[in-house]
């Protein structure tokens, strides 16, 4: 492992967890942009991070590659609960279209469907850096949709969210995020 993957490794996820504070900030989700990928800092994580180390995509991706699977993902995943992965479960008497030993996205709660949002902006910015655009994060999401097991309901609010972003700029989607989905959510509980 070189010396300096650890350091560019610590750089950029320290800079991705800053912009997505500052996302989650502007949506007024304070503790969840404070511990947003701590698990990141873990050992397993964290030196698989300086070890697959690449600078333009995620490290878990080489590791898949390397061993056939990624250890780094597969704990994060577990902890975190803005990905989608982490509301996978078994599907329920046909809700999602299967049942018993059907795999299937559960609705996910609205606060993490907008840490996921800030999370695939911070990435995109992170990873694309000057050739990020309001539109990247929603091209990157429509690329690889039809492989994700998300709740219907959930996609559509993250296509939405992301759609905004796309185009009405990043002010207006954080805003929009803020009074109309979380604002909205919390008179509707």
């Amino acid at each position: 492992m070189k010396i300096s993957n650890i350091w560019k490794h610590f750089c950029t996820v320290s800079k991705h967890r800053y912009l997505v504070m500052q996302g989650c900030f502007k949506m007024g989700l304070y503790y969840q942009g404070l511990t947003h990928d701590l698990s990141k800092f873990s050992p397993v994580e964290f030196l698989a991070g300086c070890k697959y180390y690449q600078g333009n995509r995620s490290p878990n991706d080489a590791q898949r590659r390397a061993v056939g699977y990624s250890a780094s993902w597969l704990h994060h995943k577990g902890r975190n609960k803005h990905h989608l992965e982490y509301w996978i479960d078994y599907a329920i008497d046909n809700e999602q279209g299967g049942s018993g030993f059907v795999l299937a996205g559960m609705k996910m709660p609205e606060k993490y469907v907008a840490e996921m949002f800030a999370d695939r902006i911070a990435a995109s910015k992170v990873y694309h850096k000057e050739s990020y655009t309001d539109a990247t994060a929603l091209e990157y999401y429509e690329k690889g949709k039809a492989h994700t097991l998300m709740h219907k309901e959930t996609e559509a609010l993250l296509h939405k969210m992301l759609t905004v972003l796309a185009e009405k700029g990043e002010d207006e989607a954080f805003r929009f995020v803020k009074y109309e989905v979380l604002k909205k959510g919390k008179r509707n509980a």
